[in-house]
């Protein structure tokens, strides 16, 4: 299995979680995670996963994640399986919005095929750091996602 991490940090918080993802997801093949503020905005032929997440800023997505999104302009993800992630502050969805419904609807509307719940996990604090027990959650949630490829990839 060919899988992407793709991830979008500005205190280092979300980038645990997308090196706990990743490692995770390493049990089920090779993966290769990309900063979006340092690696070009290329996809990898032959993708069997593309997991996406950054921060919440401003209830939505990071200018450099929408910046690398935009770099996949005109790449068709037709049926690819995606998952999207973000981090952002406790309280309420509505209150504090959340970046990964935004990075998933990019996604489907590119054609890609949403495998799980887009998943927030929280920071203390606008810096941070990571609430109890989120790395851990991270991990859980990439072993649900592998599931529901293999269950959709079976289907």
């Amino acid at each position: 299995m060919l899988i992407a991490v793709v991830y979008d940090s500005e205190f280092g918080n979300t980038r645990t979680l997308a090196e706990a993802i990743a490692e995770e997801l390493r049990n089920a093949g090779t993966v290769q995670l990309t900063d979006v503020r340092i690696g070009p905005a290329g996809l990898l032929d032959g993708l069997d996963l593309l997991v996406v997440g950054g921060p919440t800023h401003v209830h939505g997505m990071s200018q450099p994640m929408k910046t690398y999104l935009d770099g996949w302009a005109g790449k068709r993800l037709q049926g690819l399986p995606v998952a999207a992630f973000d981090t952002r502050v406790h309280g309420p969805r509505w209150l504090t919005g959340a970046a990964s419904g935004g990075i998933a609807r990019w996604l489907r509307q590119r054609g890609a095929r949403l495998v799980g719940t887009p998943e927030s996990f929280l920071v203390d604090g606008r810096e941070g750091p990571l609430a109890a027990g989120e790395v851990e959650r991270s991990r859980a949630w990439a072993r649900r996602l592998l599931t529901e490829v293999d269950t959709h990839a079976a289907a």
